[in-house]
Protein backbone atom coordinates (compact mmCIF):
# COMPACT_ATOMS: atom_id res chain seq x y z
CA UNK A 1 0.00 0.00 0.00
CA UNK A 2 1.37 3.44 -0.76
CA UNK A 3 1.24 5.54 1.80
CA UNK A 4 1.20 9.35 1.87
CA UNK A 5 4.69 9.32 3.86
CA UNK A 6 6.45 7.29 1.10
CA UNK A 7 5.01 9.47 -1.78
CA UNK A 8 6.61 12.55 -0.06
CA UNK A 9 9.65 10.77 0.47
CA UNK A 10 10.09 9.67 -2.99
CA UNK A 11 9.41 13.18 -4.32
CA UNK A 12 12.17 14.55 -2.11
CA UNK A 13 14.63 11.89 -3.42
CA UNK A 14 13.28 12.92 -6.96
CA UNK A 15 14.13 16.79 -6.22
CA UNK A 16 17.24 15.93 -4.13
CA UNK A 17 18.45 13.74 -7.64
CA UNK A 18 17.16 16.84 -9.85
CA UNK A 19 18.95 19.16 -7.80
CA UNK A 20 22.40 17.34 -8.56
CA UNK A 21 21.65 17.30 -11.79
CA UNK A 22 22.04 20.80 -11.83
CA UNK A 23 25.20 20.55 -9.50
CA UNK A 24 26.53 18.20 -12.32
CA UNK A 25 26.10 20.10 -15.22
CA UNK A 26 27.64 23.05 -13.39
CA UNK A 27 30.66 21.05 -12.37
CA UNK A 28 30.47 20.26 -15.92
CA UNK A 29 31.12 23.81 -17.28
CA UNK A 30 33.66 25.28 -14.97
CA UNK A 31 37.21 24.28 -16.40
CA UNK A 32 40.08 25.07 -14.19
CA UNK A 33 43.61 25.58 -15.74
CA UNK A 34 45.79 22.27 -14.82
CA UNK A 35 47.90 19.90 -16.31
CA UNK A 36 48.31 18.85 -19.01
CA UNK A 37 44.43 19.48 -19.98
CA UNK A 38 41.81 21.56 -18.31
CA UNK A 39 39.75 19.74 -16.03
CA UNK A 40 36.24 20.19 -14.92
CA UNK A 41 35.10 18.78 -11.55
CA UNK A 42 32.63 16.49 -12.62
CA UNK A 43 33.41 12.98 -11.93
CA UNK A 44 34.46 14.74 -8.86
CA UNK A 45 30.31 15.58 -8.78
CA UNK A 46 29.93 11.93 -10.14
CA UNK A 47 31.30 10.10 -6.97
CA UNK A 48 30.00 12.57 -4.42
CA UNK A 49 26.33 11.74 -6.00
CA UNK A 50 26.90 8.19 -5.27
CA UNK A 51 28.24 8.10 -2.38
CA UNK A 52 25.67 10.70 -0.85
CA UNK A 53 22.20 9.68 -2.52
CA UNK A 54 23.45 5.45 -2.76
CA UNK A 55 23.62 3.10 -5.36
CA UNK A 56 19.78 3.38 -6.49
CA UNK A 57 19.42 7.06 -6.38
CA UNK A 58 23.19 8.10 -7.46
CA UNK A 59 22.02 5.74 -11.02
CA UNK A 60 18.92 7.46 -11.20
CA UNK A 61 20.39 10.74 -11.14
CA UNK A 62 23.07 10.13 -13.39
CA UNK A 63 20.21 8.77 -15.47
CA UNK A 64 18.50 11.60 -15.63
CA UNK A 65 21.48 14.07 -15.96
CA UNK A 66 22.39 11.79 -19.43
CA UNK A 67 18.43 12.38 -20.17
CA UNK A 68 18.62 16.63 -19.85
CA UNK A 69 21.66 15.92 -21.76
CA UNK A 70 20.18 13.81 -24.63
CA UNK A 71 16.70 16.18 -24.87
CA UNK A 72 18.72 18.52 -25.69
CA UNK A 73 19.32 21.08 -23.02
CA UNK A 74 23.08 21.87 -22.49
CA UNK A 75 24.25 20.10 -19.52
CA UNK A 76 27.56 18.75 -21.18
CA UNK A 77 31.09 20.38 -20.94
CA UNK A 78 31.25 21.91 -24.37
CA UNK A 79 27.92 22.03 -25.27
CA UNK A 80 26.35 23.57 -26.91
CA UNK A 81 29.08 24.97 -28.85
CA UNK A 82 30.30 20.80 -29.10
CA UNK A 83 26.86 19.94 -30.57
CA UNK A 84 23.28 19.33 -27.92
CA UNK A 85 21.38 16.14 -27.70
CA UNK A 86 21.87 12.89 -29.17
CA UNK A 87 24.54 13.79 -31.54
CA UNK A 88 26.36 15.32 -28.60
CA UNK A 89 26.26 11.48 -26.92
CA UNK A 90 27.15 9.71 -29.91
CA UNK A 91 30.19 11.80 -30.21
CA UNK A 92 33.70 10.79 -28.94
CA UNK A 93 32.74 11.82 -24.90
CA UNK A 94 29.42 9.97 -25.34
CA UNK A 95 31.16 6.69 -23.35
CA UNK A 96 32.24 8.80 -20.41
CA UNK A 97 29.12 10.35 -19.96
CA UNK A 98 27.12 6.71 -19.54
CA UNK A 99 30.14 5.45 -17.79
CA UNK A 100 29.24 8.33 -15.07
CA UNK A 101 25.92 6.65 -14.13
CA UNK A 102 27.91 3.25 -13.81
CA UNK A 103 30.70 5.20 -11.78
CA UNK A 104 27.93 6.57 -9.15
CA UNK A 105 26.22 2.99 -8.83
CA UNK A 106 29.27 1.42 -7.91
CA UNK A 107 30.33 4.25 -5.32
CA UNK A 108 27.07 3.67 -4.45
CA UNK A 109 27.56 -0.08 -3.40
CA UNK A 110 31.22 0.49 -2.20
CA UNK A 111 30.03 3.46 0.45
CA UNK A 112 26.77 1.24 0.82
CA UNK A 113 27.62 1.11 4.56
CA UNK A 114 25.21 3.14 6.78
CA UNK A 115 27.55 3.81 9.58
CA UNK A 116 30.45 4.38 6.63
CA UNK A 117 30.82 8.06 7.78
CA UNK A 118 31.37 6.80 11.26
CA UNK A 119 32.90 3.78 11.19
CA UNK A 120 35.45 3.95 8.32
CA UNK A 121 38.10 6.84 8.95
CA UNK A 122 40.96 5.07 6.88
CA UNK A 123 41.87 7.14 4.05
CA UNK A 124 43.40 5.16 2.13
CA UNK A 125 40.53 2.48 1.97
CA UNK A 126 38.39 5.37 0.65
CA UNK A 127 40.71 6.98 -1.93
CA UNK A 128 40.54 3.17 -3.39
CA UNK A 129 36.94 2.82 -3.59
CA UNK A 130 36.75 6.23 -5.23
CA UNK A 131 38.90 4.93 -7.73
CA UNK A 132 37.52 1.70 -8.20
CA UNK A 133 34.28 3.61 -8.83
CA UNK A 134 35.58 5.78 -11.08
CA UNK A 135 36.68 2.36 -13.68
CA UNK A 136 33.44 1.96 -15.44
CA UNK A 137 33.63 5.77 -16.47
CA UNK A 138 36.73 5.15 -17.68
CA UNK A 139 36.09 1.37 -19.10
CA UNK A 140 33.11 2.31 -21.16
CA UNK A 141 34.43 5.98 -22.49
CA UNK A 142 37.62 4.02 -23.86
CA UNK A 143 35.97 1.18 -25.34
CA UNK A 144 33.41 4.03 -27.06
CA UNK A 145 36.18 6.13 -27.93
CA UNK A 146 37.91 3.30 -29.67
CA UNK A 147 34.82 2.67 -31.67
CA UNK A 148 34.31 6.35 -32.94
CA UNK A 149 37.88 7.37 -33.67
CA UNK A 150 39.34 3.57 -34.83
CA UNK A 151 41.71 1.12 -32.60
CA UNK A 152 44.41 2.02 -34.36
CA UNK A 153 44.29 5.41 -32.93
CA UNK A 154 46.68 5.85 -29.59
CA UNK A 155 43.09 5.36 -27.54
CA UNK A 156 44.95 5.96 -24.15
CA UNK A 157 46.99 8.48 -24.77
CA UNK A 158 43.49 10.17 -26.04
CA UNK A 159 41.03 9.60 -23.38
CA UNK A 160 42.99 8.04 -20.54
CA UNK A 161 46.65 9.59 -19.83
CA UNK A 162 46.03 13.36 -19.84
CA UNK A 163 43.69 12.76 -17.23
CA UNK A 164 44.77 10.72 -15.23
CA UNK A 165 46.39 13.28 -12.80
CA UNK A 166 43.23 15.41 -13.09
CA UNK A 167 41.52 12.54 -11.35
CA UNK A 168 44.08 11.57 -8.70
CA UNK A 169 43.73 15.41 -7.59
CA UNK A 170 39.76 15.29 -7.67
CA UNK A 171 39.47 11.47 -6.54
CA UNK A 172 42.40 12.78 -2.95
CA UNK A 173 39.82 15.84 -2.92
CA UNK A 174 36.81 13.91 -2.05
CA UNK A 175 38.53 11.29 0.30
CA UNK A 176 39.76 14.02 2.09
CA UNK A 177 36.13 16.02 2.50
CA UNK A 178 34.37 12.98 3.23
CA UNK A 179 37.00 12.16 5.95
CA UNK A 180 37.07 15.94 7.21
CA UNK A 181 33.24 15.29 7.26
CA UNK A 182 32.88 12.30 8.42
CA UNK A 183 30.63 12.86 11.75
CA UNK A 184 27.79 14.25 9.28
CA UNK A 185 25.32 12.09 7.41
CA UNK A 186 24.48 13.87 4.14
CA UNK A 187 21.38 11.53 3.81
Amino acid sequence: MITKRKIQSNSYKVLIAFLFTILLALSSKISVPFYPVPMTMQTFVVLFTGVALGARYGFITLSFYILEGALGLPVFSGTPTKGIGIAYLFGPTGGYIIGFAFSAFLAGILFSNKNYFIDNRNFLKTFLKLIISLTPTYIIGLIWLGTIIGWNKPILELGFYPFLLGEFFKVSLLAILMHKFSRYKFF
